[in-house]
């Protein structure tokens, strides 16, 4: 399982400043790669750093609203990896799922491309505790995400590890630092931020949905080395996000340790499938 830091918002997502002005039309999808050292991207109105769940549900959100919007993630070939129980939905979750549906959002689609196992749990229970629960292959899900997140119109796909915030702080003595003084809150406004190679990219927001990776750590059995995740095909891991975390200590914003539970893996040679009941999908899927 993992420890890593997460806000006040249980590691789902971090705003750290609200996107405010007026709309932009949408412009035609395009993907980035890490510009050159010291390179400034600007003009863009949300900047979400993290391709997982929340990340692509908040860019794509972004850019539906008329931002125009760059999703910033480590590696553009891991957007939409699903790091643990590979599956949409279930008891809470699924209601979630049909709020972000209903907001016209991505994964509703995405796991009706990628879904291998359809079915509705607590049956036997009233409506209330009933919850959709999908399975999905995950290189399925994967790719059908970031074929959704390619094609959308007003949105950027930028490969670069951030490591550090740009913050805009008022001048000392101005009544706006005072106010965020006297509220106990980070004086100053992220307005951007900077990446491994020095790259700076600007916007009037920054949302962070970094899940796992900041400052994570990964432990087995006994060890325990720096990690964001395993990769899903070997035993290699994604680096964490460090500077971005003392960023965070530094703002004074909250943060905390949890860890994802992830549960061990079993090996399909060591069961006896045939001593097993079969659990069908349920036909048709419930929606």
């Amino acid at each position: 399982f993992f420890d890593h830091q997460r806000d006040m918002l249980a590691r789902v997502a971090l705003l750290v400043f609200a996107w405010a002005g007026g709309r932009s039309p949408h412009v035609p999808s395009r993907t980035l790669r890490a510009a050159p050292r010291a390179a400034v991207v600007r003009d863009v109105d949300v900047l979400v750093v993290g391709g997982g769940h929340a990340g692509c549900e908040a860019a794509a959100a972004a850019a539906r609203s008329g931002a125009r919007t760059v999703l910033v993630t480590q590696r553009i070939d891991t957007i939409g990896e699903m790091s643990c129980n590979p599956s949409i939905g279930g008891i809470g979750k699924g209601h979630l799922v049909r709020e972000v549906d209903a907001l016209d959002g991505l994964m509703g689609r995405v796991i009706d491309e990628a879904g291998i196992h359809f079915r509705m749990l607590n049956r036997r229970k009233g409506p209330a505790v009933q919850g959709p629960r999908a399975q999905a292959d995950r290189e399925l899900y994967r790719d059908a995400m970031l074929r959704e997140l390619q094609a959308y119109p007003g949105l950027e796909l930028y490969e670069a590890s951030v490591e550090d915030l740009v913050v805009d702080e008022p001048a000392e003595g101005s009544a706006a630092a005072a106010a965020a003084a006297e509220a106990g809150r980070p004086v100053g406004r992220a307005c951007g931020v900077i990446t491994a190679d020095g790259s700076e990219l600007r916007a009037r927001a920054v949302v962070l949905t970094t899940g796992t990776f900041l400052r994570g750590v990964v432990h087995v059995g006994r060890e325990s080395r720096p990690a964001g995740r395993f990769v899903s095909t070997s035993e290699a891991v994604e680096p964490p996000s460090t500077g971005l975390a003392a960023t965070l200590g530094r703002l004074a914003l909250p943060l905390d340790r949890l860890k994802t539970g992830t549960p061990p893996r079993l090996s399909a040679q060591s069961i006896d499938f045939s001593r097993l009941q079969p659990q069908p999908s349920q036909e048709p899927p419930p929606p």
